[in-house]
Order: structure tokens, then C-alpha cells, then sequence
């Protein structure tokens, strides 16, 4: 039975994440569009820590002149703040600016409109159901999250 349910998970979440996937973010203010990638650069950056390039692109699998390209590309439009490590001049450091942090609480995984036209392909019964799966698996995922972060820290969670 666990086999089974693997399976069809692995095999329903890809459809609905490509369905239903966000492919640009906006940003609110100034309606410039990012792509998904630079979106998720965003995602690893701080307002108040700074985190060296090089960690980054390594970090996310890319090269360093990648990783260089889409930061030169994200100072320009405001989102990142490049600085010099105070300890070592020769290491960049990155920062997220004020319109970074806002571009990033906009954005999402799941564009809203594709998810209300998927689910609008199912009777309401169809949707109850679907919802109280999602729910369920939704709070499994809680659950497994907590452990990992309570093994983590040395205590256990009640189950």
C-alpha cells in the first residue's frame, strides 16, 4: 500500500506543480517581471545578513559567473545590495533591499489564477475531497518537518 501511494504521489504532484507552477514574478510596485530563477535567488538572501556570492552560487549549483550575471542583473533593478566583506575587501556580499523584500512576499510557487482554473475542473463533491487529501497531506508534512527540526536541535516531538 506505501509503495502504491508513493507512486501516485510522485506521479500526481508533478502535474499539478507544472500546471499550476508560477513561471514569472511581478513585482507589486513597479510591475517588472522577474523569472522563476531570479525569484528563487531572492528567496536565499537577507535584509540584515549578508551572504558572500560565492557561498550563493555554490550553494544553488551554478557557477560563479552565472551567479554573477543575475546579481548584476538584480542590483540593477534594485533588489540586491552588493557590499564588501569587511574582513576580506576582495569578497562581495549580498543583501536584499526594501523593493528585494517586497518582490519576494509577493511571489508564490503556485499562481493563484491557474490553481482557481484547475480546481474549477472539478464538481463540488470532487473539490471537498480533494481539499480534505491536500489538508491531510499538507499536515503530514507539518509533522515531518517538526521531527527533522527536533532531531536537529537534540529533542523529540510527541507523535
Amino acid at each position: 500500500m506505501q509503495r502504491t501511494a508513493v507512486h501516485q504521489v510522485m506521479q500526481c504532484y508533478p502535474r499539478i506543480y507544472f500546471a499550476c507552477h508560477t513561471r514569472h514574478v511581478q513585482d507589486p510596485k513597479t510591475r517588472r517581471v522577474l523569472s522563476a530563477h531570479q525569484a528563487s535567488i531572492l528567496d536565499h538572501l537577507d535584509e540584515r545578513e549578508p551572504i558572500a556570492l560565492n557561498y550563493l552560487a555554490k550553494h544553488m549549483g551554478v557557477t560563479l559567473s552565472t551567479m554573477s550575471l543575475n546579481m548584476e542583473r538584480l542590483v540593477r533593478k534594485g533588489y540586491v545590495r552588493r557590499t564588501r566583506d569587511p574582513r576580506d575587501r576582495r569578497r562581495l556580499q549580498l543583501l536584499l533591499t526594501t523593493a528585494g523584500l517586497r518582490l519576494r512576499e509577493a511571489s508564490t510557487v503556485l499562481d493563484p489564477q491557474r490553481v482557481s482554473a484547475m480546481l474549477a475542473e472539478l464538481g463540488a463533491d470532487e473539490l471537498r475531497k480533494g481539499l480534505e487529501g491536500l489538508a491531510l497531506l499538507a499536515e503530514a508534512a507539518n509533522r515531518r518537518m517538526a521531527r527533522q527540526a527536533s532531531r536537529k536541535r537534540g529533542t523529540r516531538v510527541r507523535e
